[in-house]
């Protein structure tokens, strides 16, 4: 049973770009978080192509590839250093020249200082991913409740043994698995000292439309302050903030300017796209930016969660850890 407090997708999960990047992503003294990300990346077409075969529910994956681009020198240095690091680490991405990068994607500003080009690199829409998901939970007889508003643990010696719902139903089950993203932290059901160590990091993000037989872009393009995802039916995803605001989830005039001005200094074209829509969410970050997947402080709680900017990407390494966990042959993260 899977037990949503609003509903499912309206979270996190509604408004992220489902860029599956862990090599143009990687931060310095970040490798054992890019360990994980790469494993994951790596089970994702199969992940997608079960899911798709088994619902009939296109997830709109698509191996479209990345190219991560310089907009002045300064940027340009910093890339270059992080393209250093993916080379010692081994990883598929290749420095090209700006004519090279503009030869890539026509629609690149012309004063761009170069980029790193990640052919492997790919994307995919967290909400048709999230509906394909659901579909296989119903073939496979599972309940989804929405507007299910957990109110309390049922603990017994040191046990977690089920919850109760704010409707005063008891669900008793063997375990219980904290899937509750940025709000992990937060959860006045759980004991305290049983809350993990996750914090809301707010994000904003821009839903552009224009020609899908003609699109600004054929693949990710992103520079230093904003992303481009493109969606085969003529969408653009635009992002995202990354704001230290709890869990406020206001969309505000600053927020959507600082991702269209940027998103314009890198692809000038998206100034003629319809703007379809803003919006808002909350990442699950922790201290070290590692995700939290395997069991909890208390006996029976399981944690999936703390999956900051990767929480779409690392779904099937999640899912594989987590299932292990509760069948008893599996350490978490």
């Amino acid at each position: 049973m899977v037990l949503e407090r609003h509903s499912p997708a309206s979270g996190a999960t509604g408004v992220a770009a489902g860029m599956l990047a862990p090599v143009g992503e990687l931060s310095f003294g970040e490798q054992e978080l890019l360990k994980l990300n790469l494993e994951s990346a790596e089970m994702f077409p199969g992940f997608v192509a079960e899911l798709e075969e088994a619902t009939g529910i296109a997830t709109g994956f698509d191996r479209c590839g990345a190219l991560h681009v310089a907009l002045d020198r300064d940027e340009a240095e910093q890339l270059r250093r992080r393209h250093r690091l993916q080379t010692e680490l081994g990883l598929e991405a290749e420095w090209l020249t700006p004519r090279r990068c503009r030869e890539l994607e026509p629609g690149l500003a012309p004063s761009n200082a170069g980029g790193v080009h990640v052919p492997g690199e790919a994307s995919v829409d967290p909400r048709a991913f999230c509906a394909a998901l659901l579909g296989g939970l119903e073939q496979q007889g599972a309940e989804v409740r929405s507007n299910a508003k957990v109110v309390e643990a049922l603990i017994s010696d040191g046990r977690i043994e089920g919850v109760r719902l704010d409707s005063g139903e008891e669900l008793r089950a063997a375990n219980v698995v904290l899937a509750s993203g940025a709000w992990a932290g937060a959860l006045e059901w759980l004991p305290e000292a049983a809350r993990p160590s996750v914090r809301p990091v707010k994000g904003q993000i821009v839903a552009l439309r224009g020609p899908a037989e003609d699109p600004v872009c054929d693949r990710i393009v992103a520079s230093e302050r904003v992303y481009v995802v493109p969606r085969p039916d003529g969408r653009l995803i635009v992002g995202a903030t990354v704001e230290e605001r709890g869990f406020d989830t206001t969309v505000t005039a600053g927020g959507v300017h600082e991702l269209l001005r940027e998103a314009y200094r890198l692809l000038p074209d998206i100034a003629e796209l319809e703007l379809l829509e803003t919006g808002a969410g909350v990442r699950p970050a922790t201290p070290d930016n590692l995700p939290l997947i395997g069991p909890g402080s208390i006996e029976g709680l399981v944690l999936a969660t703390g999956h900051y900017r990767n929480g779409v990407l690392l779904a099937p390494l999640t899912a594989d850890r987590v299932a292990a966990t509760l069948a008893g042959t599996g350490v978490g993260v």
